[in-house]
Formats: C-alpha cells, sequence, structure tokens
C-alpha cells in the first residue's frame, strides 16, 4: 500500500470533463490572467472546438511565475478538476459550443520547445493504442495513463 500521493492522469483539455474530482495533468494555452482572483484561463482549439480551462492558481501564487501566465503561452497544469459542462453560444454568430472545466491547480509550468500538433498526435496514438488493448483484454488498463 502506498502512502503518498495518488498519480496524477495524462489527458488533453478535450478529456478533462470525463476526470471530475480527479487529479490530471494537461496542457493549456493563456489566454487570460486575473491578477485580482489568481484564475488563469487556458484553451486548446483541438479538432474545431474550442476547449477552456478555468485554473485557480490560488494555492501555487508563491511559486508563479509572470512568464507562466503570459497571453499565449503553453503550460502544463496538475490538479483537480472540479466541474465541468458544455456552454452552448447565445447566438449563431458566437460559433460553436464550448466545453469549459473548472480545476484547482497544485502545480504550474511552461511548456518549452512545444510542437502542439505533434503532441496532439502522439496522444491520439497512445489513446488509440491503449483503446485497442482494452478491447483485446478490458481488464488491463483505460485508455489514459497515470503519471506521476
Amino acid at each position: 500500500m502506498s502512502s503518498g500521493p495518488s498519480p496524477s492522469v495524462r489527458c488533453l483539455m478535450s478529456d478533462l470533463f470525463r476526470h471530475l474530482g480527479k487529479k490530471v495533468r494537461f496542457l493549456g494555452c493563456v489566454t487570460f490572467y486575473n491578477t485580482q482572483t489568481g484564475w488563469v484561463t487556458l484553451e486548446h482549439n483541438y479538432h474545431g472546438r474550442i476547449y477552456t480551462a478555468y485554473v485557480d492558481a490560488k494555492l501555487i501564487l508563491e511559486s508563479l511565475q509572470h512568464d507562466h501566465v503570459d497571453v499565449g503561452q503553453w503550460v502544463h497544469v496538475v490538479g483537480y478538476v472540479n466541474s465541468a459542462e458544455l456552454m452552448s453560444p447565445h447566438a449563431p454568430s458566437e460559433g460553436r459550443s464550448r466545453f469549459t472545466v473548472r480545476v484547482q491547480a497544485l502545480v504550474l509550468w511552461t511548456a518549452e520547445d512545444l510542437d502542439i500538433s505533434a503532441y496532439e498526435k502522439t496522444f491520439e496514438r497512445t489513446v488509440a493504442f491503449n483503446r485497442v488493448a482494452d478491447l483485446e483484454d478490458p481488464s488491463t488498463s483505460s485508455s489514459t495513463q497515470p503519471v506521476e
């Protein structure tokens, strides 16, 4: 029996809603930082849908640096998914629906030298491989990989 912290589940922002209440690790692009509240807004435009994560960074403010919250910066986040919802546009001119989640951040750091397209493709191959493995032996693993 391990007495250490539970591992995080690595996932794309598009899958965060599947992990309510769980510790996750994901990647997103900073679109806004509210210095008054300590909330960071991250987005990921993936397959034509915009996924948004509102990240509560109050617990990590002392370690947060200015480059972590620069608009356009890609960051890794480890934290707990608190809520998730599908936000429909109010008018057709607003575009497609948006998936949003709220995450309590435990750790946040910049993604150096990131090729987001290659990251997405690698992640998709891993998920597809795991789904095939699940079909062959459903008792073994899920389509997401826990990581420390």
